[in-house]
């Protein structure tokens, strides 16, 4: 397996930069199509979460940085990376957080606006389960989180008190699934969709949302409070 690209220099260490507005973590965990590159931002700072460093020579992607346990990943492929000069952050394996949970705390790091989970989704259940809790979590309501799993889109929607619509792409009769994270969502309106909300509740553990569609490529929702993970099952 050929290693990933050089590291670029950390944007926030070179003066006159701006921190990185978009971080791109690698998650382990599934295999992706080198076609999920054209849904990733050009240009972004990258952070690998153990075997997630696997993910970046079919993406095409320069890592930055790598972080967690590396109990998992290709011992080839992070001794290449080590010899490239990308910094390694190397965690015990008995500690209180997941590989993905460390990279996301490191993307935070950078301030960006923006964080575009890749992976997390192949393997086991309760990971899966706990990655979609951790990207809803509030540590990262500051920020527009994104995460490509499998052949999923998962946008996370955080609560406003004067909402503004988060815009949505997808085919008409494609699926999309509306879930309530960490407590009940309320002020859910959306536009485009076959089943419509109107400044609707949806209590924790609500299926209200779940399998609606999409009635026209362009669709939006809004919501006023609370953590809603917005999914499009098979959006790539």
């Amino acid at each position: 397996m050929a290693p990933p690209s050089t590291a670029r220099p950390d944007p926030d260490q070179q003066s006159g930069r701006e921190p990185a507005r978009t971080v791109v973590v690698l998650a382990g965990g599934d295999d992706v199509d080198d076609a999920l590159a054209a849904h990733l931002p050009a240009e972004a700072l990258v952070v690998a979460a153990d075997s997630g460093l696997e993910l970046a020579v079919p993406l095409g992607l320069t890592v930055d940085r790598i972080v967690g346990d590396l109990d998992s990943v290709d011992p080839d492929l992070l001794a290449e990376a080590r010899s490239a000069g990308i910094p390694v952050d190397e965690y015990p394996q008995d500690k209180d957080r997941t590989d993905l949970a460390i990279a996301l705390d490191t993307a935070l790091e950078h301030a960006p606006d923006r964080i575009v989970v890749v992976g997390g989704h192949g393997g086991r259940l309760d990971h899966l389960l706990g990655n979609a809790a951790l990207i809803a979590s509030s540590t990262y309501e500051d920020v527009e989180v994104v995460a490509l799993m499998g052949t999923a889109r998962v946008t996370v929607l955080r609560g406003r008190p004067d909402p503004v619509a988060t815009a949505l792409t997808g085919k008409v009769g494609e699926l999309v699934s509306l879930l309530p994270f960490h407590g009940e969502v309320t002020g859910v309106t959306t536009r485009g969709l076959r089943f419509p909300l109107d400044d609707a509740a949806l209590p924790a553990g609500s299926s209200l949302g779940v399998s609606n569609e999409f009635a026209a490529p362009h669709a939006s929702v809004a919501v006023r409070s609370g953590a809603l993970l917005v999914v499009q099952p098979d959006h790539l």
